[in-house]
């Protein structure tokens, strides 16, 4: 992995801290559906429509074990989309630009800034990232063009057993991010009040699921124009699963 430079400004910690403990937003992760690798788009057990959403996504990429790129693309096939897994890849990435949303007092979210929306109490641009581990790797995650938010196993490999310790860094920006929130089963547990990374963005968690495990992390930065939004709310995947024992 490529060697991370010095701690954010304190302007974007002090963002992070304060703003960490918002409301949860969607997010994105990959996972099996029906024998194939697809994008999910929702929080905990809400699967919602990613066909709809897919002209938000910025970017996307396939990877073998080096970190080199692969040849890949998304493919829709009815409610779903999947993943071109030809070459089979051992890791893939995306990014989404989820846009302006405002909130109102009666807990109402419209997508359209502050400016546009009389009384909204709070108003932010999402952006949303996520990562997907198929195997192994040969050597540590690459920081990946494109993911702003992005968390990183510190060590390889990856636990074998649920309950076992794995360490993370979370990076804004290639730096680390102190202070995100660190939610450890996005899937199964999405209304968990999460964990805070420390002063070098590292936080040590343990794995959840003999499965399917989605980690996320959410990051709060100031705001790109502070005439539409108050903050950029930045949320992060990073998926895996665990084996079972062999049928």
């Amino acid at each position: 992995m490529k060697k991370t430079g010095k701690v954010l400004t304190s302007a974007a910690i002090v963002a992070g801290v304060l703003f960490s403990s918002g409301a949860q937003a969607h997010g994105f992760w990959f996972a099996q559906r029906a024998n194939q690798l697809a994008m999910v788009f929702g929080v905990g057990a809400d699967d919602l429509d990613v066909v709809k959403r897919l002209p938000k996504i910025t970017s996307f990429g396939a990877y073998d074990e080096d970190g080199q790129e692969v040849p890949t693309r998304l493919v829709t096939q009815g409610a779903l989309v999947t993943v071109d897994v030809d070459n089979q890849p051992a890791f893939v990435a995306a990014a989404m630009d989820y846009g302006i949303w405002s909130k109102t007092a009666d807990g109402k979210w419209h997508n359209k800034g502050k400016d546009e929306v009389p009384g909204a109490i709070i108003s932010e641009h999402n952006y949303k990232y996520g990562v997907h581990l198929r195997r192994e790797l040969n050597g540590p995650l690459p920081l990946l063009p494109g993911q702003t938010l992005q968390i990183v196993p510190v060590k390889a490999p990856l636990p074998l057993r649920a309950g076992q310790p794995l360490k993370l860094r979370v990076l804004y920006k290639g730096q680390p991010a102190p202070g995100a929130q660190v939610l450890t089963d996005w899937v199964n547990d999405p209304d968990q009040k999460g964990l805070k990374t420390g002063k070098d963005g590292t936080i040590t968690i343990k794995v959840r699921n003999q499965g399917l495990n989605v980690i996320v992390a959410v990051f709060k930065s100031p705001a790109e124009d502070p005439a539409k939004t108050n903050q950029v709310e930045n949320l992060a995947s990073l998926s895996f699963v665990l084996p079972h024992e062999p049928e």
